[in-house]
């Protein structure tokens, strides 16, 4: 009922996950899409389900990195096809499973040269988007990852901006986005880009970080963030005339404090664009029963948009929070690659 609710404010449901099961499941209550990443590969592997696939892609000599990678395009290929009849409906507007390039071109300790990782995401952005109708591309807010997004806007690859914290990181990935479709040969009318922002990650930042904030403004500074990102992105897609929305995600969005409600995101992002949910948090928000309204265009008292404006240096958090981001956009592929050298020596066959 409670997600129901929320779909009818005019949210559109989608899974932080891609396990078979959890994409059915939330599918049955109203999801119309879905996302993927490293970290969610991995606890599918842990749970021994994939062991059987896992054992026939190491058959054929694939090394680890390749294990890991058609994995994750056969468990997105799925997801996909559980949501590619909502694509068809809408005509392309909804019903996509998100595809995360990889995150090693971002590790630091590889020291890849900018150059260097601004053609990777552009040759990897093509190849894994090549031949799919219903798969975002998912491409990081970094320099490199912002340098290519004109280059695969430019090619027709669809698109969703990720680990965007702050307005300059939006407005560099949005305005790249729209050069680029400019530049394709097909024309705007079939562009569909989305732009994830952080949500919880912020209020956990500022917790740390700007602890004089006033009882009322701590914890809503995430909130402030995304809706002010919102209003902007809709003032500027609103005069371009085209048939597919350009999409906010409101990303982050599970509660990060035991005290918080589990719905305190969900409810406060209510009313439209992307909400991105992990399972539990879907599954939290369905107990609840609770009946939703919009309140995405509603931003809090001017004395609490005051005291955020006056003690949170935007600058600051966005650099704190992609070194972190980074981080955890690289070290979980790590963890996959060495969590698929562990099942190899376990799944081979005793001699």
């Amino acid at each position: 009922m409670s997600l129901r609710s929320l779909i009818a404010t005019g949210t559109k449901l989608w899974l932080d996950s891609i396990d078979p099961e959890l994409v059915k499941k939330n599918r049955a209550l109203g999801a119309t899409g879905a996302t993927s990443n490293p970290i969610i590969i991995s606890d599918l592997i842990k749970t021994g389900r994939f062991d059987d696939l896992l054992s026939k892609l190491m058959e054929t000599g694939k090394s680890d990195t390749e294990v890991a990678w058609e994995l994750t395009d056969q468990l997105v290929r799925n997801a996909q096809q559980v949501f590619l009849p909502v694509w068809e409906e809408t005509k392309g507007d909804n019903g996509y499973v998100s595809f995360e390039l990889d995150p090693l071109l971002e590790d630091v300790k590889a020291n890849i040269p900018h150059v260097d990782r601004v053609k990777g995401y552009i040759e990897l952005g093509k190849k894994w988007a090549a031949g799919h109708k219903n798969r975002m591309i998912k491409v990081p807010a970094t320099a490199a990852g912002l340098d290519a997004l004109e280059a695969l806007a430019a090619a027709g690859v669809t698109l969703n901006v990720t680990l965007i914290f702050s307005e300059r990181q939006y407005k560099l990935a949005r305005d790249a986005v729209w050069r680029g479709a400019q530049a394709r040969v097909a024309g705007v009318k079939g562009l569909k880009s989305v732009y994830s922002i952080f949500v919880s990650r912020v209020d956990v930042y500022t917790e740390k970080k700007v602890p004089t904030l006033s009882p009322d403004a701590q914890g809503q500074t995430g909130i402030v963030n995304v809706k002010r990102l919102w209003r902007l992105n809709q003032s500027f897609w609103n005069d371009k005339n085209l048939p597919l929305q350009q999409e906010i995600i409101f990303a982050s969005t599970g509660t990060k404090k035991p005290t918080d409600p589990p719905d305190k995101y969900v409810e406060a992002l209510a009313g439209s664009d992307i909400q991105t949910n992990p399972p539990a948090t879907n599954d939290a928000v369905e107990k609840l029963q609770k009946t939703y309204t919009r309140q995405v265009d509603q931003l809090p008292s001017k004395a609490i948009l005051d005291d955020i404006d006056a003690k949170v240096d935007q600058k600051k958090m966005e650099e704190t929070l992609m070194e972190e981001g980074t981080a955890k956009f690289a070290d979980p592929q790590h963890a996959l690659l060495k969590l698929i050298a562990d099942k190899r020596a376990a799944l081979a066959p005793a001699k």
